[in-house]
């Protein structure tokens, strides 16, 4: 396994505060991959940090150094969870099962951490259930209150909660999607956790599993705004840390393949059920607990890049036309480590009106709207977004009609034809 060069300055696991030296993935140079860039900036610099993912010996963490901070990132933010018609779906079928669940009511309170655009928690007031976001993104918080959503714009840890229990506020549920993986200070956020759930409370945090990422190649996951990557093997350690115990897990396959963890009290009367007991045994035989596991990981996605390439590479010799669909964090990271740029797509098509006009950061690639691809009619369309390809191939089969056809980049670069997915 290659080791961090000498000069290269030690930091200590964001866990358990171990050094952490040991280089799981090697992804270059990238800049923050939710930067857009506006018109007026194109010809400007932009700054980019080492996409360099280490692997803590004690713990087992994945994680980055944090070369920027939260604030700079979070503050103005460009992602609008209400933009996947999928993902608004899964938190609503999530909100009707926890409610019957936890049997929650008038007298509850719902608490979700980063709560985004209220994509989630605009599902509670029709059950009549009460809830709080919290949102540090400013521009993306106001799309939440503007819902009629009750949203804090400030960053969770141990101080808001404390300052929340204070005024009456304990949690019946806290819920944390996709969050997590987010946060520099851990053990500061996981301690918050603790503090504002009620005795009884339960947490959930949801966050792509670190097995499915290994399993299925998905380095374009690994990028700034992601400060940690999570195996069921870490996140039992960072709940013992904090007096928690987890109580339930629940494989999803959103995002590529998550895990939906359930949290109480270690006091609290719930116990654990038998899927608890099922995954870290899985953890334990795959060898999640072993450093040597994770040897190997960036030999295999530089194999990755090269047969996207590949495929790119052929196409555009053959006089094809390709154009991008989506502009995901995700997507920046692939298009950077590979580097795909307008010389490989034309352009790129996004939902979110937000980006539209602006172009990706570090490789700058124009973002449209969705119409442009009828407009143009390409022969492929590279699906950036792979997690929603199924939902992607359903909205735009019709580029069957010009014989248009899709290419999925991840676990490693297919093509699909869309008379298939009709």
């Amino acid at each position: 396994m290659e080791s961090s060069p000498e000069s290269y300055q030690v930091f200590r696991c964001r866990l358990c505060g171990a050094p952490v030296t040991e280089t799981f993935v090697n992804l270059g140079m990238s800049p923050l991959c939710e930067s857009f860039v506006a018109e007026d900036g194109v010809d400007a610099m932009e700054p980019y940090y080492p996409l360099h993912a280490l692997v803590c010996g004690e713990c087992f963490l994945v994680q980055l150094r944090e070369y920027v901070t939260p604030d700079d990132i979070f503050r103005e933010y460009a992602y609008f969870s209400s933009y996947s018609s999928s993902w608004v779906a899964h938190a609503k079928a999530y909100c009707e099962d926890i409610a019957k669940r936890l049997s929650l009511g008038r007298d509850s309170l719902v608490i979700e951490l980063a709560s985004n655009d209220g994509y989630l928690l605009q599902h509670f007031p029709p059950l009549d259930i009460p809830c709080l976001g919290i949102e540090p993104a400013i521009n993306v918080a106001k799309v939440a209150i503007d819902k009629g959503i009750p949203t804090i714009t400030e960053f969770f840890g141990v101080a808001l909660a404390r300052k929340l229990v204070a005024e009456g506020k304990s949690a019946d549920l806290v819920v944390g999607n996709n969050v997590l993986a987010q946060v520099p200070d851990l053990n500061d956020f996981v301690a918050g956790i603790a503090i504002v759930l009620k005795p009884e409370g339960v947490a959930t945090l949801e966050f792509p599993h670190l097995e499915r990422l290994i399993d299925e190649n998905q380095f374009d996951t690994i990028y700034h705004e992601h400060f940690s990557y999570f195996s069921f093997t870490a996140i039992q350690i960072l709940a013992r840390r904090h007096g928690l115990k987890v109580v339930d897990v629940e494989e999803l396959p959103t995002h590529g393949g998550s895990l939906r963890v359930h949290f109480a009290r270690e006091g609290s009367r719930r116990t654990a059920t038998e899927a608890v007991a099922a995954l870290q045994a899985r953890e334990n035989a795959a060898g999640f607990s072993e450093l040597g596991f994770y040897t190997g990981f960036g030999d295999k996605v530089q194999k990755t890049k090269r047969g996207i390439l590949r495929c790119l590479s052929d196409i555009k010799d053959a006089g094809g036309r390709i154009c991008g669909y989506g502009a995901p964090g995700k997507g920046n990271t692939l298009l950077n480590y590979c580097g795909i740029g307008p010389d490989f797509l034309d352009f790129t098509v996004d939902r979110n009106p937000y980006k539209h006009g602006r172009y990706t950061p570090g490789m700058r690639i124009p973002i449209f709207p969705v119409e442009k691809i009828d407009a143009v009619k390409p022969d492929y369309l590279f699906i950036l977004p792979w997690n929603l390809k199924t939902e992607i191939m359903h909205q735009m089969s019709h580029i069957a009609d010009w014989g248009g056809k899709f290419i999925v980049p991840i676990p490693s670069a297919q093509i699909v034809d869309p008379k298939k997915v009709r």
